[in-house]
């Protein structure tokens, strides 16, 4: 066979060599074929097809035959339709040749990362037309115009050893596994799916699956207890609310599928219901004489974050009357006294102290990182809810008790907005309130009257008055996050 340039140069840096394997089957077809080479010629793929690289009167078998084993050519594609399939399989014609070639190559090669099929079409019952020997194989798809361009990326990604999802360095294994501990398990699982499932498939079901979960959720969290003595208990805090993620995560997805697909009275009520539940779990229990002040970190921390995350699901949907209701209810407390009788508590209480996260102890010094709003951040996945979602829902939070005069056993610290920057734009929802028209949604979510009464409260803050949140020498700016100068400059 006579040298071409095409074949014997080198490739470009970063250029690999493809070869193409396919049938003649009608001229649309070899335009068809002629065209993905040309895309991926200019995607710098260095092609060689017969149509451009075959002379007239070379050797067609050998030309195929060092295609296919030159280590220089380093990915090949069979294209692969009707006719290709049958030639291949019938071993008949140039491409049953190419076939007797390239499937001992594929079977033999240690790094099968060399060949792959390109599907062109389909028969009518849907079935792909693959060779025989290729039907187990993973194939690429163009057979479908709308999904082309998505996977002809996948394509190229395959040619230049880029995939898309690339395996993840293993990590050291989570403390709450080591030998010496016991594994918490709730039995919520399975009523979490349930709940799930009749949520997104509309069932009339879904209210009761709902209440059960939480019920059940409420209930089993009290095997997070901890019952551990001694200096180390910071450590045994961050240990039980790493183990709490698996049920976390499950609580959290429930609250977003009611965000997105069943925001009703009745999910509101049993949501309410099941936070009212699990409120008295940041306190001493009926009963016990003596604690520590920081035994009940851990359901501190599960409870505020669970708040955080279904506050921040409905702002974020811009779901304002629902977040509301949150907000605006009354949670019962019982044991906690008001003029003698069990106390109404407003959202507040599902924010304490937590002296475990504060460091406060010289055994948490050696904990480096080990503070509420680092492990807020660190365990907040952005694919279910950004952590800025958290931050603007924290700062409602905040802004809402001061607006409103909540007069409360806690204060809601805005944990999260340590992480806010020097010069902090505003959040999103404060960026779209510079219409009178969005403020106005937004007016009863955060408690205001009116801009003027927001003003009133941003000048306490400044003067003093009211103590405003600092960390260093970093104050939190009230007035830039709320978009203060724009809110309700457009009609």
């Amino acid at each position: 066979m006579a040298d071409t340039k095409n074949t014997e140069d080198s490739p470009k840096p970063n250029h690999p060599k493809l070869f193409i394997s396919y049938s003649w089957s009608s001229d649309a077809h070899v335009e068809w074929v002629v065209k993905l080479a040309s895309e991926l010629v200019d995607s710098g793929v260095e092609v060689i097809l017969d149509k451009w690289d075959l002379s007239e009167g070379q050797d067609a078998i050998t030309f195929m035959e060092k295609m296919v084993t030159d280590p220089e050519i380093k990915k090949v594609i069979m294209i692969c339709d009707k006719t290709y399939a049958e030639k291949t399989d019938a071993k008949s014609g140039g491409v049953g040749t190419e076939a007797q070639i390239i499937s001992p190559k594929i079977y033999a090669e240690t790094d099968q990362n060399k060949f792959v099929a390109i599907l062109k079409e389909r028969d009518e019952g849907g079935e792909p037309y693959l060779p025989t020997y290729y039907q187990s194989r993973v194939y690429i798809d163009l057979s479908d115009p709308a999904n082309y361009s998505q996977n002809f990326e996948q394509l190229l990604r395959w040619i230049y050893d880029k995939p898309l999802y690339i395996k993840p360095e293993v990590g050291e294994p989570p403390a709450y596994l080591d030998d010496n501990a016991n594994p918490i398990r709730l039995r919520t699982t399975p009523l979490y799916r349930r709940a799930i499932n009749s949520i997104t498939d509309g069932k009339d079901t879904a209210d009761g699956a709902i209440e059960e979960y939480l019920t059940s959720l409420a209930g089993e969290l009290e095997k997070f207890r901890i019952d551990h003595d001694g200096d180390q208990m910071p450590k045994y805090v961050r240990e039980n609310i790493e183990a709490f993620i698996p049920y976390r995560n499950e609580a959290i997805q429930v609250f977003n599928a009611i965000s997105l697909y069943r925001d009703t009275d009745t999910c509101r009520q049993s949501i309410q219901r099941f936070f009212e539940a699990i409120l008295p779990y940041q306190e001493k229990p009926e009963g016990v004489v003596s604690h520590r002040r920081w035994d009940f970190d851990n359901f501190r921390f599960i409870v505020h974050e669970l708040f955080l995350y279904l506050i921040s699901f409905f702002i974020s949907r811009e779901k304002f009357p629902s977040a509301e209701y949150f907000l605006a209810s009354p949670y019962y407390l019982p044991g906690r006294t008001d003029h003698g009788n069990d106390a109404m508590v407003t959202y507040v209480e599902f924010r304490h102290h937590m002296s475990s996260l504060s460091g406060e102890d010289e055994q948490h010094q050696k904990v480096p990182g080990f503070h509420r709003a680092s492990l807020l951040r660190e365990r907040c996945n952005d694919s279910i809810l950004p952590f800025k979602a958290l931050m603007q829902s924290d700062f409602v939070l905040f802004l809402r008790q001061h607006l409103l005069n909540i007069d409360t056993f806690s204060y809601w610290w805005p944990e999260t907005l340590v992480f806010t920057d020097h010069f902090p734009r505003p959040f999103e929802v404060f960026s779209r309130s510079s219409s009178n028209k969005y403020f106005s949604t937004v007016q009863q979510l955060i408690g205001a009257n009116s801009k003027d009464h927001i003003e009133q409260v941003l000048e306490e803050f400044e003067s003093g008055e009211r103590q405003l949140p600092k960390w260093g020498y970093n104050k939190l700016q009230v007035r830039q996050l709320l978009n203060f100068d724009r809110l309700c400059s457009i009609e």
